[in-house]
């Protein structure tokens, strides 16, 4: 039951935004084997003067459209991650069409006892939900 996070500057339109969505989404049933409704997703729009951010940060041309992502979800080794990270930057860079310089992401991981919802069903052995693919 992953759980993104996603802020970005206030205006766009509602297909731009769902098309973040769903690139976010395709990444992690492809690299997390997750099924397809283990979706869960907020989406925070900001004002310009409270969505602050260096629009040279690391030393690359950042536009007004950079977006951060915050994913959180059970501990998965590091390739993993990598791997999720690139394929959500090629996703949105395919849809709805994002620069990876506007790309920011991180991971906040959490132990699999830390996550409840009704009627989620737990594999004993790895403390993941039973439909996820093994880490």
């Amino acid at each position: 039951m992953p759980l993104i996070q996603v802020w970005m500057r206030k205006g766009k339109p509602s297909a731009y935004k769902a098309a973040i969505s769903e690139s976010i989404h395709q990444a992690m049933m492809s690299v997390m084997k997750l099924p397809g409704d283990d979706y869960f997703q907020v989406t925070h729009e900001l004002e310009e003067e409270n969505y602050i951010f260096d629009p040279n940060y690391f030393g690359m041309p950042r536009s007004p459209d950079f977006l951060m992502i915050r994913l959180s979800f059970n501990a998965r080794p590091a390739a993993m991650k990598q791997a999720l990270f690139e394929a959500i930057a090629d996703n949105l860079v395919a849809s709805p069409g994002l620069r990876r310089e506007d790309l920011g992401m991180s991971i906040v991981e959490t132990t699999f006892e830390n996550w409840w919802a009704h009627g989620r069903r737990v594999d004993n052995d790895t403390g993941t939900d039973s439909r996820i693919g093994k880490a």
